[in-house]
């Protein structure tokens, strides 16, 4: 046991001689000048490309957290759909559970399929998307409106909020007096071909308010009317619903009430956060994402063999050094460990540099949004998110990269000192 010990002792004691070797030659003056500035040159490319990795990654989280902003104005905090079929019936004794959980604060049903809408002599497709009225509760929808204000029913005559992309295309503004009419298939009965238009269920509907998610895929599509006249309109019953949208009381854990939800509902329904209802774009802000991260990782590598020369200057410099060294005692392990130790501190002098500036510059940025997206866009500046875990994973990186590049000319130093 005591000579276990007495190794790994003798074996930290090696390390902290080889650092604080590779230390003094690091900040030490060279008797070639070249010696220095390549160094410098070296740390000052590692820290460039840790800037760089440190300011992309932050604008790709900024980008990923505007969109999610804008999501969570329309998406609710979870969604409850059928596993088979489009549409399912909410009169169980599980529903009502799910309604009177005290930690869901808002519970919306929802009626959406598609339909024809035609303005005047202009057609376009959309989805109808019927909601019960406690839908302003549910999301941020007031937030939104970019004309009028969000009212499905008047108490005389039906309503409907259109998305900007459609109001652009049928060219209507909020409080037109001339009705939107909304077309459908008819479920229940076959197709007349000599009376096609009969097949068709109609709603007449007066424009209220026009919203603005700054998505396509809600703006060029969704109109939102009362829940009573989507079921109308796709011939559903009373208690027929496309999905069950819910809004989570505030403070509750959503992971939490989301397993109590699905224990409660079963294995006939899925459950979706905000996440996997718009799974596919933030996959591929991810993908993006890392992909930009291997692109700058690839050009901090190449940056780094700078590194490799350095490091082959410095041996060929220290040849007397090592010399005596080895006169000493010294062993080519502990002599190698020496240079290495001095490349990987080059790369962490660049790396603590290079995240302190990047970082700083994401900050300001982040703050002040000095850099400009310029007109036509949702945002100013360009959005940026200073992340912790980017920061690490960029610094450990940085790490690796650097350790590779002192690892290739410290491996054939015996050849380097005795040519």
């Amino acid at each position: 046991m005591s000579g276990n010990g007495s190794t790994i002792g003798k074996k930290l004691s090696n390390l902290s001689f080889s650092f604080r070797i590779a230390r003094r030659y690091l900040f030490s003056k060279k008797s070639h000048n070249a010696i220095n500035i390549i160094s410098g040159l070296s740390a000052a490319g590692v820290s460039i490309g840790t800037i760089a990795l440190i300011v992309v990654l932050s604008v790709f989280n900024g980008f990923e957290s505007l969109i999610t902003n804008m999501f969570s104005e329309f998406d609710p905090d979870l969604r409850i759909s059928a596993v088979q079929g489009k549409t399912f019936d909410i009169g169980g004794s599980e529903f009502e559970q799910v309604k009177k959980l005290k930690e869901v604060a808002v519970f919306t049903e929802i009626v959406e399929d598609n339909a024809l809408l035609r303005f005047k002599d202009k057609q376009t497709p959309a989805t109808i998307k019927g909601v019960t009225s406690n839908f302003s509760k549910l999301t941020n929808i007031d937030s939104i409106m970019y004309d009028g204000n969000f009212q499905l029913f008047d108490g005389g005559f039906e309503r409907s909020v259109p998305g900007i992309g459609i109001a652009t295309v049928l060219g209507f503004n909020a409080h037109f007096i001339d009705p939107l009419y909304i077309y459908a298939p008819k479920r229940t009965s076959t197709i007349n071909l000599l009376r096609p238009e009969s097949s068709f269920n109609q709603e007449q509907t007066f424009v209220t308010g026009i919203f603005s998610v700054r998505q396509s895929q809600y703006d060029d599509h969704y109109v939102l009317v009362s829940i009573e006249l989507a079921r109308n309109l796709f011939e559903y019953s009373e208690n027929t619903v496309t999905s069950v949208e819910l809004k989570i009381a505030k403070g509750a854990d959503i992971s939490l009430v989301r397993k109590k939800i699905e224990q409660i509902i079963g294995k006939d329904y899925q459950l979706k956060d905000r996440y996997e209802q718009q799974e596919s774009i933030y996959k591929i802000m991810k993908i993006e994402k890392w992909i930009a991260f291997l692109i700058l990782s690839f050009i901090l590598l190449i940056a780094s063999f700078n590194i490799i020369g350095s490091l082959s200057m410095l041996i060929i410099d220290k040849k007397a050094d090592i010399q005596t060294l080895r006169s000493l005692g010294a062993n080519n392990g502990l002599i190698k460990r020496i240079f290495l130790f001095e490349g990987w501190l080059i790369s962490i002098v660049g790396a603590v540099i290079g995240v302190i500036t990047g970082s700083a510059l994401c900050l300001i940025q982040e703050h002040y949004g000095i850099v400009k997206l310029g007109a036509g866009y949702v945002v100013d500046a360009y959005p940026v998110v200073t992340n912790l875990n980017d920061a690490l994973i960029i610094f450990a990186t940085v790490l690796v990269l650097g350790f590779l590049a002192a690892w290739y000319p410290v491996k054939y130093i015996s050849k380097t000192i005795d040519n």
